[in-house]
Order: structure tokens, then C-alpha cells, then sequence
């Protein structure tokens, strides 16, 4: 056995930790009232258009043209590669929910076939999209992580019972629920559109969170094993947290830089399906290993305390002791 080689007080320290916390939900939230949900055209329903081309074309140009083809309609725009052909592709979404028109479509494609002539344009799909599809395949994620969330309190008051399992379930899924805030924060904040990508993050987001949670209660139930009473509620988690301290740093620096790297590396190609996953996905990261160390452990003790009537004496501030 060795020393532990953090000796933080999150017991004592949790006023502080919760306080931060509260205040980046809270901005989350403004957030989205100040700036507003985009939702993406899965969602909302539109029209989605597809050209082939040939050279280089300025995206922020092709855009302003498509949008006074159009009289105006916001138009967004991304780029990729055709695999069927090897050459380049521009898609064009437009939110509406009746879609574009047929007349409409002719207009926009003769007029971006003339503008960029040089680029030899060519019209290869023009698709209708319901946003019936993608609310059903919203709700059905928000149920699939509602259902893992009811699970996870189960499994978690089963196997971790001899320490108030059920009550450690329930600051689990709350931790876990102030993850998606701040991922949900991060799409808002920076003007991502809510879409497949959101969810996606946030279902990821679930596992790697709980899993460190997890981690932390197991270390929690093997010293109250190894310790018997001798330290309080709050010391032996304090201890355990402690203990955990460095698989925690390793995981979350190990994970997050790969997401940073496949971050720059989506800004500098333009790919925008990327960074709208792997950035929130670095935001969630960093929430998550917060989350797991400085609220989930913190705030069952706190409720434990309250539950039992213990809650008037503070923890004392945690010493060195081998693990």
C-alpha cells in the first residue's frame, strides 16, 4: 500500500463546489433563453439539397447567393466528398415546414449554375425532410436515458447497499443530469444546432460519467470495509475520492485531449458534423470527471447527514492515510 497523494477536503469544501456548480447551470439556462435552441432541420423539417462541384468555391459566398436566390430564406451550408464519385459536394438546408418548392428549387439551382459556371455545378438530390422523424428519434433517446437513469439507481442501491445505495443512485443520476446541462449549455453558448450529434454526446457523456461515480462509491465501500468507524461519513468519502484522484486526472486527460486534437484538426478542414460533436464532447468530458469528484460523493454525504441528523458537525479536514 502507499500514500495517498491528494489530501482534498471535499466534504468541507462541497459549499463551494455545489456554488460553482449552480452558477454554470444557471448561465446554461439563461443562456437559452437569451440566445435560443437551434434546432437542426431533422428537427424543425426543410429541405436539404445536395451539388456537385469541381475546384474551390467560398462557402460564405455560396451561401449569401443561395440565400438572394431564395428572397432571403436562411440558407446553411456544409461541404464533404461524394464516395460514389470522388468529387466534391455542397449541401444546402433550408428550415421550413412545408419545404421549398418545386419552382423554388428550379430558381435556386439556375441561379447558382450560372453564378458558378466555372465550378460546373450539378444538382444531385433534393430531399423533403418531416421533422416527425426527428422528434420521434428525440424522444425515444430522452426515454432510452430516462430508463438507464431508473436502472442505474437500482443497480447502484443493490450493489452498493451496505452504504445507502439508493440515496447514492439518485446523486449519481443527479450529477449525471448536470452533465447534460452543461452540454446542452455548450451547443447553446456557441451556436451549435440541437441535432443527432447532441444526443450523442449526451448518451457518451452518461456511461463515461457514471462509470468514475461508480469507482469513487466502490473505493468508498472498500474503506468502510478496511476502516470499520474509524472515520466519519464524510472523512472516509473525502478519503475515497482522494484515492481516485489519479486514475480520474489520467482518464479525463487521456480522453479530452483526444477530443481537443480531433477538435482542431475538424476546425482547420471546416468539417462542422465534427467539431459539433468532439467540442461539446470536451466540454462534457471536463463536467463529468467534475461532476463525479466534486459533487456526486459531496452531496450524498450531505444528504445522508440530513437524513440522519448528523449534519451539524463539519468533517474534519482529512489527514494522510495509506491506502
Amino acid at each position: 500500500m502507499s500514500n495517498c497523494k491528494f489530501h482534498i477536503d471535499f466534504i468541507k469544501n462541497r459549499k463551494i463546489y455545489f456554488t460553482i456548480s449552480i452558477i454554470l447551470i444557471a448561465i446554461c439556462i439563461l443562456s437559452s433563453f437569451i440566445f435560443g435552441a437551434k434546432l437542426d432541420i431533422q428537427f424543425k423539417g426543410g429541405t436539404l439539397i445536395t451539388y456537385l462541384y469541381d475546384g474551390e468555391i467560398d462557402l460564405n459566398a455560396f451561401q449569401s447567393d443561395a440565400s438572394a436566390a431564395l428572397d432571403g430564406i436562411g440558407v446553411n451550408v456544409t461541404t464533404g466528398t461524394d464516395f460514389n464519385t470522388g468529387k466534391n459536394n455542397i449541401q444546402l438546408s433550408m428550415l421550413s415546414n412545408s419545404g421549398l418548392t418545386a419552382d423554388k428549387q428550379i430558381v435556386l439551382t439556375n441561379a447558382l449554375e450560372e453564378k458558378y459556371a466555372a465550378n460546373n455545378l450539378e444538382l444531385v438530390e433534393s430531399t423533403d425532410v418531416s421533422p416527425s422523424a426527428g422528434k420521434e428519434f428525440f424522444s425515444k433517446c430522452i426515454v432510452a436515458a430516462a430508463f438507464a437513469a431508473v436502472v442505474l439507481i437500482i443497480y447502484i442501491a443493490v450493489r452498493f447497499k451496505n452504504i445507502g445505495g439508493w440515496l447514492a443512485g439518485v446523486c449519481a443520476v443527479a450529477a449525471l443530469l448536470h452533465d447534460i446541462i452543461i452540454v446542452y449549455g455548450t451547443f447553446i453558448v456557441f451556436g451549435m444546432e440541437i441535432d443527432a450529434n447532441f444526443m450523442a454526446v449526451v448518451l457518451t457523456i452518461f456511461g463515461y460519467s457514471i462509470n468514475s461515480t461508480i469507482v469513487i462509491y466502490d473505493r468508498i465501500r472498500e474503506n468502510k470495509k478496511l476502516y470499520k468507524s474509524k472515520y466519519s461519513l464524510g472523512e472516509l468519502t473525502s478519503l475515497s475520492i482522494n484515492q481516485s484522484m489519479t486514475r480520474s486526472i489520467n482518464t479525463t486527460i487521456t480522453t479530452v485531449s483526444a477530443m481537443i486534437v480531433i477538435s482542431i484538426v475538424a476546425m482547420i478542414y471546416g468539417v462542422n458534423s465534427i467539431i459539433s460533436f468532439a467540442f461539446p464532447m470536451t466540454m462534457g468530458l471536463i463536467s463529468g470527471a467534475y461532476s463525479s469528484t466534486c459533487i456526486a460523493g459531496p452531496l450524498w454525504v450531505w444528504l445522508e447527514e440530513k437524513k440522519s441528523g448528523n449534519g451539524k458537525k463539519p468533517a474534519a479536514p482529512q489527514k494522510s492515510v495509506e491506502a
